[in-house]
């Protein structure tokens, strides 16, 4: 059998803001546990704090932000997309596969117009 080759991805994570700082960790230990039990490798983890949500999702207007970058075989995304639907603490998840690793996260000013 054909070992799969890994892809690097960069997983945005909203957590509900109503959490307590030992309910977030336990939710993020989670996700991360998930990725390492599909055989993948956790290579950094941005916390990015209590931010506004752009508009309400499921009665929640804040959330806890949290940016994630791992390999993973692209066979296990689906399997791990499959856990985060059951996961309550969880609002909102995206994955994106990525070419590397950022140690910083800034955001440049918008052009005026």
């Amino acid at each position: 059998m054909k070992k799969e080759t890994k892809n690097l991805y960069e997983g945005m994570y909203i957590f509900s803001a109503s959490l307590s700082d030992d309910a977030l960790g336990k939710a993020l230990e989670r996700i991360t546990s998930s990725i390492e039990q599909h055989g993948g490798e956790i290579h950094k983890v941005h916390e990015q704090g209590r931010k506004k949500l752009a508009y309400q999702i499921d009665g929640h207007k804040q959330g806890v932000y949290c940016l994630l970058y791992f390999s993973i075989a692209p066979s296990a995304i689906l399997e791990m997309w499959k856990e985060y639907q059951l996961n309550e603490d969880l609002i909102r998840f995206m994955t994106l596969r990525t070419d590397e690793v950022k140690e910083k996260i800034e955001f440049k000013a918008l052009a005026e117009a």
